[in-house]
């Protein structure tokens, strides 16, 4: 959006507040996007497999009987794993969600300044005489 000649600039406004308003519905729905969103990840085997939410947290680990004779060090070690790659997964998929709100945010003009507003009244002044 370029800066507006002056018979425009209600109209450039106008534009410039809906553009904000499409970008803060567009900010919202990411949110609401990352509450909704699961990571997941399986371990190698299959044997056990994780979800995570939006933030990182676990929310479900699901542990197949036959990983048990894995000993308990070596299944600590692969429900640990198991449990960040969902994480990771999660959050790779809110940075995806936060890369296409910050795009639309990014494309959003500088706000006009006080310089613009004193070439207006200038402007308007020069008319005047």
């Amino acid at each position: 959006m370029s800066s507006p000649a002056p018979e425009n600039d209600a109209e450039y406004l106008a534009q410039y507040v809906a553009q904000g308003q499409r970008i803060i519905r567009d900010i919202r729905a990411a949110q609401a996007a990352i509450q909704q969103l699961e990571g997941r990840a399986r371990s190698r085997d299959g044997l056990l497999e994780a979800t995570a939410d939006g933030q990182g947290g676990p929310t479900r680990l699901r542990i197949d009987p036959r990983a048990l004779r894995l000993g308990e060090a070596a299944l600590g070690r692969e429900v640990a794993a198991v449990l960040r790659a969902a994480q990771d997964d999660a959050a790779r998929k809110a940075q995806e969600i936060i890369d296409q709100a910050e795009a639309g945010a990014l494309a959003m003009p500088q706000p006009l300044d006080e310089t613009f507003v004193r070439e207006r009244v200038e402007q308007v002044a020069r008319d005047l005489l």
